[in-house]
């Protein structure tokens, strides 16, 4: 393929978030998760205005060519190619002349058949089992699931349901643990998937006066559960979301419960403890262990002791 200076402007000029949406990558805000290092507070940026992504932790940036030959691992030439097929497809050029921040229609009935019968590959199981020591109950309940694509890496489906129990996100999560060094992305979201607050439907089963904890990310959710409590998760301590806050505002005065949290070992995770507070003036501070970073890392180190 050769292109002149013209059709390779063309393709430098589309928008960077919507390439970066086509990659499977979740912008929201203008940030997403860095599908170049272990990313858990959506350090990549995008500049709407030159057109280019950078990630604040790792240093990776660039256009939009340079996105796609990062994290496809193809060359040049095959980066522009991947590219000029996506621009000549019709959805991509609507998709591009949208408004940004415009909502896109989540089709659940096309993916609700995969959690009906949850599989779990080898794995997901050691994934969930001997990394996370989870409990299987808590698996189940949460209706994870997986599949494995063309490539052979494994995704763990994660699947987000509103408070009546319908579908209205999907998280794929790379299972591989070289996905970096391949340049696959750690992340993956259906079109249009609502991945906002985490196991809305465990608010149907609280008692009034009951704990409810907060955690960061679904996985330490996941450990919260497999403790014994009643959880919920924001989805990062970055991304809390102007939907979030009204539904944690609308939960506050809906139910009388009290809410607890256990921060991550980080200044972002502090500093989510304090804007929930202005939400949920009793939330309650639970201190981690010095040497866990998270409540995941805790659950697991108070596992291996208890054997």
């Amino acid at each position: 393929m050769i292109l002149d200076n013209h059709q390779l402007q063309q393709l430098r000029d589309l928008p960077i978030e919507e390439v970066a949406s086509r990659l499977g990558l979740e912008v929201t805000r203008h940030k997403a998760l860095c599908p170049f290092h272990d990313d858990h507070h959506a350090s990549l940026s995008f500049h709407t205005r030159r057109n280019t992504f950078r990630c604040f932790v790792c240093d990776a940036k660039g256009g939009t060519i340079d996105l796609v030959m990062r994290m496809l691992g193809k060359g040049f030439v095959e980066a522009c190619e991947w590219l000029r097929g996506g621009a000549c497809d019709p959805e991509f050029k609507v998709q591009s002349s949208r408004v940004q921040g415009e909502a896109k229609v989540f089709d659940a009935g096309r993916y609700e058949r995969f959690f009906e019968r949850p599989w779990l590959s080898e794995a997901a199981r050691r994934f969930l089992f001997d990394e996370r020591r989870l409990d299987p109950r808590v698996v189940s309940w949460c209706r994870l699931t997986s599949w494995r694509d063309r490539n052979g890496i494994d995704w763990l489906q994660i699947p987000y349901y509103d408070q009546e129990g319908h579908l209205i996100g999907i998280q794929s999560r790379n299972l591989n643990v070289n996905a970096n060094l391949n340049h696959q992305p750690r992340f993956r979201f259906p079109k249009g998937s609502e991945c906002g607050i985490y196991n809305l439907p465990v608010l149907n089963r609280l008692r009034p006066g009951e704990a409810l904890y907060i955690t960061e990310g679904a996985s330490d959710c996941w450990a919260m559960l497999s403790s014994g409590h009643k959880a919920i998760a924001i989805p990062s301590a970055t991304l809390l979301s102007t939907k979030d806050v009204e539904q944690l505002l609308s939960l506050s005065l809906s139910l009388s419960l009290t809410y607890h949290m256990y921060p991550d070992q980080d200044e972002p995770g502090e500093r989510l403890f304090l804007q929930l507070k202005k939400i949920l003036p009793d939330l309650q501070h639970h201190q981690l262990p010095p040497d866990c970073k998270d409540f995941g890392e805790y659950f697991v180190l108070t596992k291996t002791k208890n054997g």
